[in-house]
C-alpha cells in the first residue's frame, strides 16, 4: 500500500494563494488570487516535466521532486473548493494518470467518469487507496490536507516553499485538535523554490 502525501506549493508566511483584489474570499475560477507566483516554479525552468509534458519546464532540481512525486500518486483528493477554483477539471483530474476523489459534504455537479465522490476524509482516503492500488494517494487544499492531518491518516507533507510574504490569502493549514510532530527527510534547494519533505512522527 502506498502513502497519502500532500504536497503543495506554500509562502514562508504559510498561505497557499493570496486575496483577489475583486474578492477577499478568491472567487471561483480565482483560486490564486493575486499570488500567481507560487507557481512560478513551474513554468522558469528549461527541464520539461516527464509527467506532466513540456507545458511544465522547471529547473532539473525541481523536475525531479516533481515527477518523482506525481509518479507515485496513483489517485488525487481534493476538496469542494479546489473542485471549483479549478473549473472542475475538465480534463477530470489534476494529474494526467491519476484519477479524482472530490470531497463534499453536499453534492458536487458535473462529475465525470475519472471523478468520484465523498462525503467524509475517511471515506475520501479509502476510495481514494482503491483507485491508486499500490501507489500513493496525493491530497490538494488546506482544508483537506487539514482534516487527514486531523484524522490521523496523512503520512507526509512535501512544502514547496516559495520565497514570497504574501501578507494574507488562504493558509495551509488549518485548526487542528492537537500538534502534529514532523520530521524533515528531505530539504531540496531550487532556483525560486525550496523543496522540504516531512513524515508525520506517530
Amino acid at each position: 500500500m502506498g502513502k497519502v502525501i500532500a504536497a503543495l506549493a506554500v509562502s514562508v508566511d504559510g498561505y497557499i494563494s493570496g486575496n483577489d483584489p475583486r474578492d477577499a474570499d478568491g472567487g471561483v475560477g480565482r483560486g490564486l488570487g493575486d499570488a500567481p507566483m507560487l507557481f512560478d516554479w513551474y513554468f522558469d525552468g528549461d527541464t520539461p516535466s516527464k509527467a506532466f509534458g513540456s507545458g511544465f519546464k522547471l529547473s532539473e532540481a525541481s523536475a525531479r521532486i516533481f515527477d518523482e512525486l506525481a509518479g507515485r500518486d496513483g489517485a488525487v483528493i481534493c476538496g469542494h473548493t479546489t473542485y471549483d477554483h479549478s473549473s472542475h477539471f475538465k480534463s477530470g483530474s489534476p494529474h494526467p494518470d491519476a484519477p479524482l476523489v472530490v470531497l463534499s459534504h453536499g453534492e458536487v455537479p458535473e462529475l465525470n467518469e475519472r471523478q468520484t465522490l465523498a462525503h467524509t476524509i475517511e471515506d475520501a482516503i479509502a476510495k481514494a487507496r482503491e483507485l491508486a492500488g499500490s501507489k500513493d494517494v496525493g491530497v490538494m487544499g488546506g482544508g483537506v490536507v487539514t482534516s487527514a492531518l486531523a484524522a490521523g491518516l496523512l503520512d507526509e507533507i512535501v512544502l514547496h516553499q516559495v520565497p514570497i510574504l504574501i501578507g494574507g490569502g488562504r493558509p495551509f493549514f488549518g485548526a487542528l485538535p492537537e500538534h502534529v510532530r514532523l520530521e524533515l527527510t528531505e530539504v531540496v534547494p531550487a532556483p525560486g523554490v525550496t523543496h522540504l519533505r516531512y513524515e508525520i512522527v506517530r
